[in-house]
């Protein structure tokens, strides 16, 4: 599966993003979809993740901000982001594995291309 991420920018602190990836391939609603993110000088961490049949899971800083969905029909999984914060600045990543659920970077099997967010002050 090929991966390619969108929606990216800068944006105010308290603002809202809605960051997209679009997968290629027949086998997409096979996959567990999933965000990792990779702030300048910190290694990449687990923001969401969204099983084949919708179960959701998110790290402790993004609870109850964001909110992953999946379209199988249409091959997306997206991210909607609210009360953005500048600890939320990052390089985002969309990834992809057959296995539910993964946290570790290193154990995921297919990565997108990044998409910057930038949060102001």
């Amino acid at each position: 599966v090929q991966l390619q991420a969108s929606g990216g920018g800068l944006v105010q602190a308290g603002s809202s993003l809605r960051l997209s990836c679009a997968a290629s391939g027949r086998t997409f609603s096979s996959y567990a979809m999933y965000w990792f993110r990779q702030a300048p000088g910190k290694e990449r961490e687990f923001v969401a993740g969204i099983s084949r049949r919708g179960t959701t899971y998110y790290a402790d800083a993004v609870k109850g901000r964001f909110t992953i969905s999946r379209d199988n029909a249409k091959n997306t999984v997206n991210v909607q982001m609210n009360s953005l914060k500048p600890e939320d600045t990052a390089v985002y990543y969309c990834a992809a594995d057959p296995v539910w659920l993964i946290i570790v970077p290193t154990e995921i099997n297919h990565w997108g291309q990044g998409t910057l967010v930038t949060v102001s002050s």
